[in-house]
């Protein structure tokens, strides 16, 4: 019913432009240039400017991206084109979109580290619901908005961009950990590197933790130079997290985990996996989690009576720009996030109630809310949804997109009027 009712509530929000990875001429010397690599486990896309889709590719791939940002925007706001080409004066705005091999890939981050104060990198992995190009883009509001010093990598795995497609992006994160923890290894095998700080998102942190979980059993514990794990609303059951941790072993990370216990996307999330309660959500204050957390030396911060703008309070944490600029100053300076953690949860409340909600974006600084931001997205993959929903193979995508009369009618009646809409 969630489900159907945020299909309803937001099909008919308009979408940006797509192609807008397509480079344009550097035209305003004011605005600002964040430069990221990448590294994916998606499939190339043929459509110009998109770069890669949500399908998965048999290998991972590299990129070196660069994007402009204009002087004059809403901190924690993704300035999105509203028309091709973009106007680097008022938009973000792809400058560079090179792919990259896996040697020129590690001379790119071998670079961009000896330009770090602290020869740290600072790895992100989205979440649920995000598009290539949405995960460039926020990933380098992060960058800019932090003020991080650190060498960006942005980890982007195959998310089909859509509400409906949350079991194959649950798969497609599985499909990823081997990926990902080849990433870990040769981070903490690179003796340029000195520090690494991970921040994921929803989803994504069942991707980081199965990545990490994994690197600490063939290794026999973690790297000493992985300060920091942020997970920002986990979308991870409590009794895989408990056993996950456990399985690190004593030499692990700090882990900061921000939580709200009013996460709508998080409350449909327990439903779907027999109502066992999400890391994101729990009360930390409760019953067996206080004690489990102090006993595993990981720092809360309950965002559940912050105001948010998301109606499914699932983007909190990506509503205060003045929490992410202090995380990131604290991972430049080298800090964890544990000698200060009263100081931090002052600051954020401080930081996303009154005025500074109004300063900044209700869209979020981290992450597309993976159940609240549905627009067009939805749209385009229906064929794909009914025809998984109805059993049809994609040949017959068309008529199983158009009937509406078939055995499915409680929920196609449903996504048929959103997509007539």
């Amino acid at each position: 019913m969630i489900l159907c009712l945020t299909l309803l509530t937001v099909s008919g929000c308009g979408g940006h432009p797509k192609g807008a990875l397509t480079p344009v001429a550097d035209t305003s010397p004011d605005a600002s240039r964040v430069e990221m690599l990448i590294t994916t486990t998606r499939g190339r896309s043929e459509v110009p400017g998109e770069m890669f889709t949500g399908e998965r590719a048999r290998a991972p791939t590299f990129a070196d991206i660069t994007v402009s940002i204009p002087p004059v925007r809403k901190v924690g706001d993704v300035a999105w084109p509203k028309k091709l080409p973009p106007n680097p004066a008022t938009d973000f705005a792809t400058l560079k979109a090179d792919e990259l091999t896996k040697d020129e890939a590690k001379a790119w981050l071998n670079t961009s580290v000896r330009k770090s104060p602290d020869r740290s990198v600072l790895v992100f992995i989205h979440g649920f619901n995000n598009r290539f190009e949405d995960s460039v883009y926020r990933f380098a509001q992060i960058v800019q908005d932090s003020g991080v010093k650190s060498a960006p990598v942005l980890v982007t795995w195959p998310s089909r961009g859509s509400l409906l497609a949350y079991g194959y992006d649950r798969e497609s994160t599985n499909y990823s950990r081997n990926a990902l923890e080849s990433l870990f290894q040769y981070l903490a095998a690179d003796k340029e590197v000195k520090e690494v700080s991970i921040l994921a998102h929803s989803m994504g942190n069942w991707l980081t933790l199965e990545a990490l979980r994994q690197m600490a059993i063939r290794n026999d514990g973690l790297p000493a130079k992985f300060k920091n794990v942020m997970l920002a609303a986990p979308d991870v059951d409590v009794d895989v997290f408990r056993s996950q941790i456990e399985d690190m072993g004593g030499q692990r990370p700090q882990f900061t985990l921000f939580v709200s216990q009013d996460d709508r996307a998080l409350a449909f999330s327990r439903r779907v996996w027999g109502d066992i309660p999400r890391l994101g959500s729990i009360d930390p204050e409760q019953s067996p989690y206080k004690q489990e957390l102090a006993d595993n030396d990981i720092t809360v911060i309950d965002l559940t009576k912050v105001k948010a703008g998301d109606g499914m309070h699932h983007g909190k944490f990506a509503e205060s720009p003045q929490v992410v600029q202090l995380i990131g100053a604290r991972i430049s300076e080298g800090q964890t996030l544990t000698d200060s953690k009263t100081g931090l949860g002052d600051h954020l409340i401080a930081g996303t109630t009154g005025t500074a909600v109004a300063a900044g974006s209700a869209a979020g600084l981290i992450l597309a809310a993976p159940v609240a931001v549905v627009d067009q997205a939805t749209r385009e993959n229906y064929a794909h949804h009914v025809s998984a929903l109805s059993g049809q193979p994609d040949s017959k995508q068309k008529i199983a997109a158009r009937d509406c009369g078939s055995t499915q009618r409680a929920v196609l009646n449903q996504t048929c009027r959103a997509q007539q809409n």
